[in-house]
């Protein structure tokens, strides 16, 4: 973690913002090359479907102006589109001294990973921000002609027995199904089986349930394709919900985004919405990953995120108030470092995008359409690349977002933040 800088004169601060305007502008000569690439982003890969945003876009901005942000945050004025790099240098690490005070009342879950270990001790510091914690931990595999729940060596008692300590978050670890799906969802003993696995494995730690992950997998292997098959997946989902919620545990459940405005057989869609709302308590919706080094852009461009939550919902001025509390808005606290020629590069952490901005010095631009913060740079090959990170700007338009649909949010994952994310929370 970076370490605090101390206090400066205004002297000294007026003095260091010319140098950094200096320092910010382009070096390789190339400015109008910049501007044109960032052109082509906005009109070649913020393509979706067209869907009406006018009502939606006034209110969003109205809203956000209007947002009680974080007093230590709207007094240093830097939840804003015209950021400097500089700024998010100095003031990343500087989150409020108050790590309890929540400025949402909907449900936040939050993943921490084993293996960016950052995750547990935000867990920890930011605990009464959460309602629910997911450490990523378990898999259900096939083994032989059984199954085998594997994850126990990952899960940290001390840890939890930590957390307990400091607040009420719940501890439902994620398991995701890497069983043959044809076989599992076939036979019955073995859908009881995996059921026993998981419920079992939960009382014995003490975990108050668990994440499930299952539907990106079977449409993988294909099974979602046929009627029968996605009955009996939809049903194995129910099953285990129910056997969870006898035990007073919790289960929560993810999907991922439907991408088009025609629903496919293998999309999870509203009327699977409406199967499973008695039996999950929350749906993990994975709204990121929506460009790749093949097709570079934003993160999770705010069109598409409202777009896939009008498919799921309906209207956001007529949605069934009790179903959308349990949908929880995907937020990235990570981003992606692509390559323009010839694509490649991929995911970004918090200390690899402090690392470029340090080194590159970069001018960040605002990109409206998406609701995202983007800068490119020249690696030392002389390859064009374009990076897209989380800023406390596009974090607060997807907080203000889950707020005016009155849904939840997830956050994958906590270890790739940077600190003073956790004040917009």
């Amino acid at each position: 973690m970076a370490r605090r800088r101390e206090k400066r004169s205004s002297a000294t601060e007026s003095s260091e913002r010319r140098k950094n305007r200096d320092e910010s502008k382009p070096r390789d000569g190339e400015p109008d090359s910049d501007r044109r690439l960032i052109a082509i982003f906005v009109i070649f890969f913020i393509v979706i479907p067209i869907v009406s945003m006018v009502v939606y876009k006034v209110k969003l901005q109205h809203r956000v102006i209007e947002t009680e942000e974080p007093s230590s945050i709207r007094q240093k004025g830097i939840i804003k589109t015209d950021i400097h790099f500089q700024e998010i240098l100095t003031e990343h690490s500087k989150a409020s001294e108050n790590s309890s005070a929540r400025h949402y009342d909907y449900p936040v879950l939050a993943y921490i990973t084993p293996w960016n270990s950052k995750g547990y001790d935000m867990a920890k510091i930011y605990n009464s921000k959460f309602t629910h914690l997911s450490p990523v931990w378990y898999d259900l595999k096939s083994q032989g002609n059984g199954l085998v729940l594997e994850g126990r060596h990952n899960a940290d008692k001390g840890w939890i027995q930590e957390l307990r300590s400091r607040g009420n978050a719940m501890i439902l670890p994620r398991v995701v199904l890497e069983a043959v799906p044809e076989e599992l969802l076939r036979k019955k003993k073995l859908r009881a089986k995996a059921i026993k696995l998981i419920v079992t494995e939960c009382k014995e730690m003490e975990y108050d349930g668990i994440v499930l992950e299952s539907w990106s997998r079977w449409a993988g292997y294909g099974v979602l394709h046929d009627p029968d098959m996605r009955k009996m997946a939809l049903q194995f989902v129910k099953q285990l919900g129910d056997a969870l919620h006898e035990q007073h545990m919790q289960f929560l459940y993810v999907i991922g985004p439907p991408r088009s405005e025609k629903l496919q057989m293998y999309d999870f869609g509203p009327d699977d919405l409406q199967f499973l709302r008695d039996s999950v308590d929350g749906f993990s919706l994975m709204t990121y990953d929506f460009s790749n080094a093949q097709n570079p852009g934003p993160n999770a461009p705010l069109k598409w995120i409202d777009l896939t939550l009008k498919l799921l919902l309906g209207s956001s001025n007529n949605v069934d108030s009790s179903l959308a509390r349990k949908v929880l808005l995907g937020i990235n606290f990570y981003g992606n470092d692509f390559a323009i020629s010839g694509g490649g590069g991929g995911a970004i952490t918090g200390r690899d995008y402090l690392a470029l901005l340090q080194k590159q010095k970069p001018t960040l631009h605002w990109d409206k359409e998406s609701g995202e913060h983007l800068f490119m740079y020249r690696d030392d090959k002389n390859i064009k690349h374009a990076v897209f990170y989380p800023t406390l700007m596009s974090i607060l338009l997807r907080l203000e977002n889950a707020r005016l649909w009155g849904i939840g949010i997830s956050i994958w994952e906590i270890g790739q933040g940077l600190d003073y994310f956790f004040d917009l929370l």
